[in-house]
């Protein structure tokens, strides 16, 4: 099968493309290297079922495929706030664009949406029917809407002109191949404990999140892309952490030595985040598999690995 992937050299796009070319599929992988990274897919660049495209998805592109998955987006804060109109351009005008080649093509086209979508949640946890509570002119609303746009975009253009979707709500994932300065609470805890500076936590810490390791998520998206249901479904682990007991579990596992500093809370962080996978459960046969601690202990591996190669110490803000 031809398959697409936008923001393949991203860091969970960079993992489908590992399972699907270890599949025997043949690989497109389009980026425009604004968050994604060559070394996420070098291992492929010479295979030649493999071939990379540096291409912006806000511009048209003519391609022939059987299946695209969606996922080219910043989607940490401190990415996706730095340029909120392009952020949002990337959501509405690129996602347009891959439904319009979907629709051309008639390729079965998957979503990659977001928790964001169901913004600082009233409702715990949260199920697909929610609707969410998102502050549409806040920081993260280019984010936040973009994304809801998108799954309009998606369904309108299922519902109009019969293009085969699915949809994922992603909820927080981490794992190998991260960014070092990505603004993502998994990340920064364990750069900053790597390298010996205070652990940031912003609020009290109280706040919560679900960790999904990125090897689950990938076999969530690859299931609801090959199963009948149009979604959207929830991929992500339902065990739900504070963001002080992850704190405190990273200094344990790299540096007890680690000081801990409190920050003001950003706007709109969301106060409790997570999934509620009956859908994927009932529909996929799908849940999560790797517990945090396992999960951390890859991701410390690939990040100290990575650290002893750069000149200057990462620093970003830590949201989630």
């Amino acid at each position: 099968m031809r398959i697409l992937v936008t923001g393949g050299a991203g860091f969970i796009g960079s993992h489908l493309i590992d399972r699907l070319m270890e599949a025997g599929h043949e690989v497109l992988c389009l980026d425009n290297f604004y968050t994604g990274h060559k070394r996420n897919i070098l291992r492929w660049l010479d295979h030649p079922y493999f071939e990379l495209i540096r291409h912006d998805i806000t511009e048209p592109i003519r391609l022939e495929v059987d299946q695209i998955y969606h996922l080219a987006c910043p989607a940490s804060p401190v990415h996706y706030q730095y340029n909120p109109v392009k952020t949002i351009k990337t959501n509405v005008i690129g996602t347009l664009n891959m439904l319009g080649l979907a629709k051309r093509v008639r390729a079965r086209f998957l979503l990659a949406s977001t928790s964001e979508i169901y913004g600082d949640p009233e409702v715990h946890p949260q199920a697909e029917e929610y609707r969410g509570n998102v502050n549409t002119i806040g920081i993260r609303s280019c984010y936040d809407e973009g994304k809801r746009v998108a799954e309009t975009l998606a369904f309108d253009y299922h519902r109009q002109n019969d293009v085969d979707i699915r949809v994922a709500r992603i909820f927080n994932t981490y794992g190998p191949r991260m960014l070092e300065n990505d603004g993502r609470v998994v990340s920064n805890f364990v750069v900053q404990a790597l390298q010996g500076n205070p652990l940031t936590i912003y609020g009290d810490g109280s706040q919560t999140r679900s960790f999904c390791y990125v090897a689950d998520l990938v076999e969530g998206l690859i299931r609801l892309m090959a199963g009948d249901h149009v979604g959207p479904v929830n991929l992500g682990n339902p065990d739900e952490y504070t963001i002080l007991e992850l704190a405190k579990t990273i200094q344990t596992m790299v540096n007890p030595d680690a000081a801990v500093k409190f920050e003001p809370l950003p706007q709109d962080d969301p106060r409790r985040r997570r999934p509620d996978i009956t859908r994927a459960k009932h529909w996929l046969g799908w849940q999560p598999t790797v517990s945090l601690k396992p999960g951390l202990e890859k991701t410390i591996q690939d990040f100290r690995q990575r650290l002893e190669h750069l000149p200057t110490p990462a620093s970003a803000r830590v949201s989630g």
